[in-house]
């Protein structure tokens, strides 16, 4: 579905003094004829205006482009229908996640050749074998992975991994570290947050270890924990900075695993999702003593 944002100038002015003025905003849009008067309101509901005596709209254009998100426009729901849309990365033998760590090897246990003197004339089947680390593909962080007394797989409720509300915070192109500020506007209390940085076209290549991998700020990290966020994941090779300049810390899991909130990494596929109106799940299976383990992330949207 093609969707439509709308750029403009506002001046608003307060019925109890003073004002606001802003230069070239941005704000979803239902549709392109939308009218001055449509876009004054919107800009009111979504910035969550009160008291507002006027609104003076100049230089508007609407371009196609799609939603950010926001009070001003809600996703569409109902209609009778759903899709469900894939999030996770397919793990091959031999595929690199992480630069340097562990690559899969998958091979098999039983081939179809030798199981057919197990069975009856006819009956054959194939077992897989497949070693690898549990940082493989899309995969969920509990809190075990960076606190020895935390929750492993086995100890995370299922609430915070399947069927949960979800809402994309896209981040600008070019944007490195999405802090407070850029998450403020999200009512995400109860959401699978995801971070839409647009850094899986990377997947499987050099550039995607790049030292301008986009990262969650540890004040952001704070900011989503207090907020009441039920997961948080993300479409970049780390939810942490990982350049030489962060010297190993990681002030994103630790602040969001310190809060029982679990991290889906290596996301992709997030640009097919609307900004909210959709569920999403990454389950692992249930291992006990692991804190990480590839996931089948995927998002239920209403049609």
């Amino acid at each position: 579905m093609v969707e439509y944002r709308t750029v403009f100038d506002a001046e608003v002015v307060f019925s109890n003094g003073g004002g606001l003025r802003t230069d070239g905003f941005r704000l979803d849009v239902p549709h392109p004829d939308v009218t001055d008067d449509e876009v004054a309101a919107l800009l009111v509901r979504h910035l969550g205006l009160l008291m507002v005596g006027e609104v003076r709209i100049t230089n508007r254009t609407v371009v196609e482009e799609p939603h950010k998100g926001g009070r001003g426009v809600t996703a569409p729901t109902g209609g009778g229908g759903r899709r469900v849309v894939e999030l996770s990365h397919v793990i091959t033998d031999g595929l690199v996640t992480l630069p340097g760590w562990p690559a899969p090897a998958i091979s098999e246990w039983l081939t179809r050749e030798a199981s057919r003197s197990r069975y009856a004339p006819g009956v054959e089947f194939q077992v897989g074998r497949i070693d690898m680390i549990a940082n493989t593909g899309t995969y969920v962080d509990t809190p075990s992975h960076r606190f020895a007394d935390g929750p492993d797989l086995t100890g995370v409720p299922l609430d915070r991994l399947a069927d949960l509300p979800g809402l994309v915070v896209r981040v600008p192109a070019g944007t490195r570290a999405v802090d407070r500020l850029m998450l403020a506007p999200y009512d995400v209390a109860g959401c699978a947050v995801l971070l839409h940085t647009g850094w899986d076209v990377h997947f499987g290549t050099d550039a995607y270890a790049a030292p301008d991998a986009p990262y969650l700020t540890g004040d952001g990290a704070q900011w989503l924990a207090e907020s009441g966020a039920a997961l948080v994941g993300i479409d970049s090779i780390n939810i942490d900075d990982m350049t030489a300049a962060a010297a190993g810390q990681r002030p994103a899991h630790t602040g969001l695993l310190a809060a029982g909130v679990p991290i889906v990494e290596h996301l992709t596929g997030l640009d097919a999702l609307p900004p909210t109106g959709f569920r999403f799940t990454a389950a692992p299976p249930r291992v006990a003593g692991m804190g990480t383990f590839p996931v089948r992330a995927f998002a239920v949207v209403d049609a």
